[in-house]
């Protein structure tokens, strides 16, 4: 059995207010989307993608990550995850572990943690007791995820509880949407490293 974790990065993040994209702005020495990036690299799994769309991250993604083009971002969330599903499909994968390119505190520990529970089709990191992601999603719940709107995995584990397990993660799962938020994140790694949080590697967070 193998797993492929994806992060999805191809929404426009129209509720940040900047001079750049949301996935752009610099946190530490990186920016958002390479601490995510690299804390998926950092998991060690079979294989890492991400869906783009609104932005071009190419300068962002290194080799070892395929980038999978969304030209229907706008649309919403779901046509990234159907794509994430085929890139899963087309590549022999058996399972599918999805994550947000807007999440840069969550660890390698996290990814790694999600993707070795195999008792239940859907597992979901749990942070302080909140399901967020990453998520695993074995190949046989994928015909049951939404196909079109801005909803994801939480819409199919509302529906199948019974489906889904939880499994506790270290790390800070906050979103970058809105400036408030960068500063948080920011605040986050200064009180972890001090001074030496931009020398961090996105796989070493532990907030």
């Amino acid at each position: 059995m193998t797993t492929v974790g994806i992060l999805l990065g191809a929404g426009e993040g129209s509720r940040f207010v900047g001079p750049v994209h949301k996935l752009l702005v610099p946190l530490g020495n990186k920016t958002v989307v390479r601490w995510s990036i690299d804390a998926l690299i950092g998991a060690g799994l079979d294989a890492a993608a991400i869906v783009v769309g609104a932005i071009d991250l190419v300068e962002e993604v290194p080799a070892a990550m395929a980038i999978i083009e969304n030209p229907n971002w706008r649309t919403g969330q779901a046509t990234s995850l159907e794509l994430a599903v085929a890139y899963a499909k087309q590549h022999g994968h058996d399972a599918l572990v999805v994550g947000l390119a807007d999440q840069p505190l969550v660890p390698s520990s996290a990814w790694r943690a999600v993707a070795s529970v195999r008792t239940h089709p859907i597992v979901s990191a749990s942070f302080a007791g909140r399901r967020r992601p990453p998520v695993r999603l074995a190949s046989e719940v994928w015909g049951l995820l939404p196909r079109d709107g801005d909803e994801g995995a939480r819409v199919l584990m509302g529906a199948h509880p019974e489906l889904v397990v939880e499994v506790a993660c270290d790390g800070e799962p906050i979103d970058i949407d809105v400036t408030d938020d960068l500063a948080h994140a920011r605040e986050i790694l200064a009180r972890r490293f001090g001074d030496d949080a931009s020398r961090q590697r996105g796989s070493d967070v532990r907030p």
